[in-house]
């Protein structure tokens, strides 16, 4: 009986994954957002539909400050201190952020990033969970940049 009710299940998720990827690729603020490395349908759907007016927001870093996901800062004396990411905002798209930056920093450590990358650069000396947290954050301000410039995103040239 609990194997029927799994396949059953799994079917409707299939339904949902196709309606969801049949929307994104039909909308073209969606299309836009998935050319960026780690957002795929189903972020880019729920960043569309989730996020206010993208012009209200200063700057990038104030987007991802909505999201939750910029350190929190302990300054004391004129000395900053950066701690752990603040997860005080919006948990919907931070939880999809997060997941998909993590695949890209599995495909990077597994394929290898482009050398000279900013990926490559964290990778070489930061741990694995602290450059998820770090991209989920520069993809953040990416979104930031696509919603309210426009445009497609172009993969940035590594420096040598």
């Amino acid at each position: 009986m609990l194997v029927g009710t799994f396949r059953v299940l799994e079917a409707q998720i299939q339904v949902s994954d196709a309606e969801i990827t049949r929307r994104a690729k039909a909308d073209p603020v969606a299309g836009r957002l998935m050319t960026i490395p780690g957002i795929g349908p189903i972020a880019a759907t729920a960043i569309t539909a989730l996020v206010p007016a993208p012009e209200g927001f200063r700057a990038g870093r104030d987007f991802a400050a909505w999201l939750g996901l910029v350190p929190q800062q302990r300054s004391t004396g004129g000395k900053q201190k950066l701690g752990a990411v603040s997860k005080m905002g919006e948990r919907t798209i931070r939880r999809l952020l997060i997941p998909g930056a993590s695949a890209v920093v599995r495909w990077a450590g597994q394929r290898g990033a482009p050398a000279g990358s900013w990926l490559a650069r964290m990778l070489a000396r930061k741990p694995k969970m602290l450059v998820t947290a770090a991209l989920a954050n520069k993809t953040a301000r990416t979104v930031w940049a696509l919603l309210v410039k426009g445009g497609v995103y172009r993969a940035p040239v590594a420096v040598a």
